[in-house]
């Protein structure tokens, strides 16, 4: 698998809110774990509901990879996001943890810190 373009495809898939193409992505039983999340989320269920609801109350964002490093079992990747048209509601810095099983991701936790504006 090219992780580089896994990777590059999950965060367009982020930047356009498309929940269901982004379930795509995750294993039926996946962990996702965020700031928000800390407890983390079972399951494309639960998943799908979160993903939802953030959506729903962030500006557009868009998501652009950095740098992505395999590991075994899935890979690392830090991305930088823009809020808003050229980044006018905030500046993002974040680093994913993912741990695949096949093709898909079964472990996904998210690392995110402001950004000066």
């Amino acid at each position: 698998m090219d992780i580089v373009d896994y990777n590059a495809r999950w965060l367009k898939a982020w930047s356009e809110k498309d929940v269901p193409r982004l379930l795509g992505f995750y294993a039926d039983d996946c962990v996702y774990k965020d700031a928000q999340t800390a407890a983390g989320l079972t399951g494309q269920a639960a998943l799908a509901t979160y993903l939802t609801g953030l959506f729903a109350a962030m500006p557009p964002t868009i998501y652009t990879p950095e740098e992505t490093w395999a590991i075994d079992g899935g890979f690392c990747g830090r991305w930088y996001a823009a809020m808003g048209p050229d980044g006018a509601a905030g500046r993002l810095r974040g680093f994913d943890l993912v741990i695949l099983k096949g093709d898909r991701i079964a472990l996904n936790e998210v690392y995110v810190h402001q950004m000066p504006a």
